[in-house]
């Protein structure tokens, strides 16, 4: 068994503009259009709270499942915000109580305007996971699953199709 990366690295290039990267990420109106689809709160100040809020089809995919969310399933607090370029925040996963017992970790987005490419930008995460194993496996995603469970990668390579193309992979947009 390998020891999960205490510091995750994921890259996509997307032909839009920061802007648009940036309110994708942090208003929640976009933000449950992608990825796992929860809205996501931000106060975009160093010291703001953020979290995301559990659905009502998460809700019930957990019931049928046998276990119950709480309605807010990540939190943390923004550590800096400089739009439409940077944002750096705390993250926990309040889903599974494995990762909930785990320490805050540090989730910092990187938006970045291609001088080579106009119109096109690359967007970086980077999340640091000292002291939370449970998180960065989850974080990580499961290479076998074909239906999500991608994390980061899921969640970017959803991103990057809805703002390139105005539909994500499973339709909504």
């Amino acid at each position: 068994m390998t020891e999960p990366l205490t510091t995750q690295v994921f890259r996509v290039w997307i032909r839009t503009t920061p802007e648009k990267i940036w309110t994708a990420i942090t208003d929640p109106e976009w933000t449950v259009k992608y990825g796992y689809a929860a809205p996501a709160y931000f106060e975009l100040r160093p010291g703001g709270s953020y979290r995301s809020q559990v659905t009502e089809e998460m809700r019930a995919y957990a019931k049928e499942s046998g276990f119950d969310l709480p309605d807010t399933i990540v939190d943390g607090e923004v550590l800096e915000a400089d739009p439409p370029r940077l944002l750096k925040q705390t993250w926990r996963m309040l889903m599974d109580p494995t990762t909930a017992a785990e320490p805050f970790t540090t989730l910092t987005y990187l938006i970045e305007e291609l001088k080579s490419q106009p119109g096109v930008c690359r967007l970086t995460i980077t999340h640091e996971l000292t002291g939370a194993p449970a998180t960065s496996t989850m974080v990580a995603g499961s290479p076998l699953d074909e239906a999500g469970g991608g994390g980061w990668a899921w969640v970017l390579s959803d991103l990057k199709s809805l703002l390139e193309t105005g539909t994500s992979m499973s339709g909504q947009g």
